[in-house]
């Protein structure tokens, strides 16, 4: 005898979605006795509830539960990617912008590690990025304390088993011995504990600093440390197959969602801010817009972003390009007056 499966949704997954509290801890506040359906109160927290109800918490009918969204976050090193630390260290949410919703983060960065970390206000996302079968490719700059040649990569490439657990094949690049240390770039398509520190340890490298450049199609671009950027929600659902936003389920109110307003660049005039929109339309139009699988990826300046840092190999700016204090393309000084006609003035 087989038994249905409940229809509607677990009232914990509902009032997360809300932005009320974590998953966990909507279920503590669920079973004690906080919260009502339909004027009853309930205490279960398996409890599942259907588009129409009307959820209360406290007495106060909660909000509706925000569509799916999906941040860009650059984490700097000495934060750690949790939302309570037992030894009381600094958290990324600690760190978090003050307007920002309730967010969760995809996956994991260590520490000492910094980089790319994708931020999303939906649980449903973030199991969707976090799942091997995604298959996305994530890509790490990494420095190495060594002189490693490309046969010392040979195990990692062909997969290894540290501490009795497997590591899928790695990609890896060899880029530049800087001194004393090596700059590689390491590919992963599954994001175990400290998987980079751990294969690399294994075959004598101890790694000195790691930073996440891309995961999937979203790149970190120029991105600076501690700014987070929302992604687009046309570029949400391209990207991630999201053809239909899951349904706000059991709310009694909704909540207006305020756009971020953009900061004017004090570089153009208001004149020429509404032409440069004008032509990303156009070019949204012609299909140029980034963020389409078979296009451009997706990420401040991803076009031709590097993120690497400022030392490692090619972070150095170019000694010959033009800069506010460079020669012009004529040669002279680019505060110089102009030259003077030569051969006189001419008689009148």
């Amino acid at each position: 005898m087989t038994q249905d499966t409940p229809k509607g949704d677990r009232i914990a997954k509902v009032l997360a979605r809300a932005g009320i509290a974590s998953r966990r801890d909507a279920e503590k506040i669920v079973e004690a006795g906080r919260v009502a359906v339909n004027g009853e109160k309930i205490d279960r927290a398996a409890h599942n509830v259907m588009p129409g109800d009307v959820i209360t918490l406290d007495g106060k009918p909660i909000a509706a539960a925000e569509p799916a969204r999906l941040w860009l976050y650059h984490k700097p090193a000495g934060l750690v990617t949790t939302n309570r630390d037992e030894k009381d260290r600094e958290t990324i949410f600690d760190a978090m912008p003050e307007d920002l919703p309730r967010v969760m983060s995809v996956g994991r960065l260590d520490i000492n590690s910094e980089g790319l970390l994708l931020l999303t206000n939906d649980g449903g996302v973030k199991r969707k990025l976090e799942l091997p079968s995604t298959g996305w490719l994530r890509r790490y700059r990494v420095r190495v304390n060594g002189r490693p040649t490309e046969d010392t990569f040979a195990p990692l490439r062909n997969g290894v088993i540290v501490d009795g657990e497997k590591f899928q094949p790695m990609q890896i690049t060899l880029d530049r011995q800087q001194g004393a240390n090596a700059w590689l770039t390491v590919g992963l398509r599954e994001g175990k504990n400290r998987e980079i520190r751990r294969a690399m340890q294994d075959i004598g490298l101890n790694v000195n600093r790691l930073i996440r450049v891309s995961y999937g199609p979203f790149q970190l671009g120029d991105l600076k440390q501690g700014d987070v950027e929302e992604v687009r929600r046309k570029v949400m659902r391209d990207q991630l197959g999201m053809e239909a936003i899951e349904e706000p389920v059991g709310t009694a109110t909704k909540k207006t969602l305020k756009r971020p307003e953009r900061k004017p660049s004090g570089s153009r005039k208001p004149s020429e801010q509404g032409r440069t929109r004008d032509r990303a339309r156009e070019e949204a139009k012609r299909g140029d817009a980034p963020g389409r699988p078979a296009k451009a990826p997706y990420g401040r300046n991803a076009k031709g972003a590097t993120g690497r840092p400022s030392d490692a190999p090619g972070g150095q700016p170019n000694a010959g390009g033009k800069g506010r204090s460079g020669p012009s393309s004529s040669g002279r000084p680019s505060g110089a007056p102009p030259r003077r006609p030569t051969g006189g003035p001419k008689k009148r």
